[in-house]
């Protein structure tokens, strides 16, 4: 990885769909280097895929929370439940095993805040490993280099 693989996945994070043409020409290469240099980022696994960037309030998910959670036990089949149960949890945009006071970190997506204690009272309440929950409600979000 260089320089010019840099300049080409900072240009790629901004715009996933720019053509390789204009790709080439921002990052200074021809397009025939330019275009190998992308599929060996994507062989290797440096570029893991494309998506589309949504809008979450004309999604009517306008209301985000960092929910950090706590969990009573701490044995591999209890985190493998959890794990389960976020990934199937609509309203969950991320879920991170982290280091600390906590076991878990979650983005939680809703519609409101009303939304959100449904979300908190009927899917992490009825976790029976959960017994600390701590919600962090997002006002704004000045920088977000998730997707631009």
């Amino acid at each position: 990885m260089d320089d010019i693989d840099r300049r080409i996945l900072r240009v790629l994070r901004r715009d996933g769909r720019i053509s390789n043409v204009a790709l080439a020409e921002q990052v200074s290469l021809s397009p025939s280097a330019c275009l190998r240099r992308v599929q060996e980022l994507e062989r290797t696994g440096v570029i893991r895929g494309y998506r589309a960037v949504t809008d979450p309030e004309r999604l009517g998910r306008g209301f985000a929370a960092y929910v950090m959670v706590g969990l009573s036990s701490h044995t591999k089949a209890a985190q493998e439940g959890f794990e389960r149960a976020m990934a199937v949890a609509t309203e969950v945009a991320e879920c991170h095993n982290i280091a600390g006071a906590f076991e878990y970190l979650l983005r939680v997506e809703c519609a409101d805040m009303a939304d959100y204690k449904r979300f908190h009272t009927e899917v992490l309440g009825t976790q029976s490993h959960v017994n600390a929950l701590t919600s962090c409600i997002v006002m704004s979000s000045p920088k977000d280099d998730r997707a631009a």
